[in-house]
């Protein structure tokens, strides 16, 4: 690969200019769909098996919570529409021939149209790559294929076999690269017909990310821009390589990665958080008084934010004070913390204390409007996994160094950006 830039865009799935937009529906109605999407969504982050500078640079196209990109896989080239996901690893698509498949808008996949398609075989790096109970050997003319079996926690899954292919990530020769992964013959779950699959971004060894490794100097990043009630044609961007990361400005904060199991996911430590000026330490089991390190992971898939429940019981209190207003019930049972939404109604500064790394959100990146008139707090409780989710990640330039194990937050016009 040449030095460079490798740049795709992100579109997200609300958007007015993502193939899922309706104009029949509301943006209320959009806006609830991406909560309850985004529940469902925090079950996925239990994955089970059923058996010299070069950047590249990408649009991110949002969609209900999540964000997908244009990818071309093949030769000839077939482009598809992938979720980018950040929560997974594995890079698959949908192909032919189908054994069970969900409706899908676009043509699927067919391997025998590609003059570059190869299987993977059995006891090779990447299909040692797949866990044991993820993996299966089957007889393949004179040799054994891999195959995989993949699911969610929200039962989603696929299944097929694993294989290299000639990938186009972005507009420059820079993004052509062979990649391993999975062609997926069985397939279903909560996908929508427009996408053909997903981009894992996440740590493990078949993420895109891993696999590209050195090509990209273990550096990404993405800007997402907010989704507002007014139409938004902007497109987010997530650049891959040395130049994405973060530089040359006083303006961002860096936060230590955490190595932890699943490797697949991006732990950070959550110190505390503060509303205005009121602090609130977070709180856990350790006998030692110090906090336990890796307790939250960052997801540009999820959109709501998801915290420890002793945190949030103490953050609820916290700001009712905090927000001069009518505080009223949710009547879709989502949020604990919603106001009647009044002219002259003032919401608080919240800040994230990440370990090195305070993070202000803007009222933007912590209150949505749920109705018409009804302002909500979109951070919820979980007595689960943590998750930073990318509502509060608007408007930042997220950037990833797996060399230095950071990510660093930067204050953006995510627009702009684009």
């Amino acid at each position: 690969m040449n030095n460079g830039s490798f740049t795709a865009s992100l579109i997200h799935r609300d958007s007015p200019i993502s193939p899922l937009y309706n104009p029949k529906n509301t943006y209320f109605d959009r806006l609830q769909s991406s909560f309850h999407r985004s529940i469902s969504r925090a079950n996925r982050f239990t994955p089970n098996s059923v058996s010299a500078a070069k950047t590249l640079e990408y649009d991110i196209i949002p969609g209900g919570g999540e964000y997908f990109m244009r990818i071309s896989i093949g030769t000839p080239p077939i482009e598809v529409l992938v979720i980018a996901d950040t929560g997974s690893d594995l890079i698959w698509v949908q192909c032919q021939p189908c054994q069970e498949c969900y409706k899908q808008k676009s043509p699927i996949f067919n391997p025998k149209q590609s003059s570059t398609y190869r299987r993977v075989l059995c006891e090779t790096r990447y299909c040692n790559a797949l866990n044991s109970d993820m993996r299966a050997c089957s007889a393949h003319g004179f040799f054994k294929a891999c195959g995989y079996s993949y699911s969610y926690g929200d039962h989603s899954f696929t299944m097929g076999y694993l294989a290299t292919e000639r990938f186009i990530i972005g507009s420059t020769n820079n993004s052509i690269q062979e990649l391993a992964f999975g062609c997926g013959n069985s397939n279903g779950g909560n996908f929508d017909e427009v996408g053909s699959g997903i981009v894992g971004l996440g740590g493990g060894s078949l993420s895109l990310i891993s696999q590209l490794g050195t090509k990209i100097d273990n550096k990404f990043s993405y800007c997402l821009v907010p989704i507002l009630e007014k139409s938004n044609f902007s497109l987010g961007k997530i650049v891959f390589g040395d130049n994405s990361f973060i530089s040359g400005s006083d303006t961002y904060v860096s936060t230590p990665l955490v190595s932890k199991e699943p490797e697949t996911f991006y732990y950070l430590t959550l110190e505390a958080i503060s509303v205005g000026n009121e602090r609130l330490a977070y709180e856990n089991s350790r006998n030692d008084g110090n906090v336990e390190k890796g307790n939250i992971i960052i997801d540009s898939g999820t959109t709501l934010t998801f915290l420890d429940s002793k945190l949030y019981n103490k953050l609820e209190l916290v700001l009712e004070k905090a927000v001069e207003g009518e505080r009223v019930s949710d009547p879709n049972g989502i949020f604990s913390i919603c106001f009647r939404d009044k002219i002259g109604i003032e919401l608080p500064i919240i800040t994230v204390h990440f370990t090195d790394a305070d993070v202000e959100l803007k009222p933007i990146n912590t209150f949505a409007k749920a109705e018409e008139d009804l302002l909500c707090f979109t951070m919820i409780p979980s007595n689960g996994i943590a998750i930073f989710g990318n509502l509060a990640q608007m408007n930042f330039l997220v950037g990833y160094d797996l060399d230095k194990n950071c990510v660093s937050f930067m204050p953006t016009d995510c627009s702009g950006h684009s």
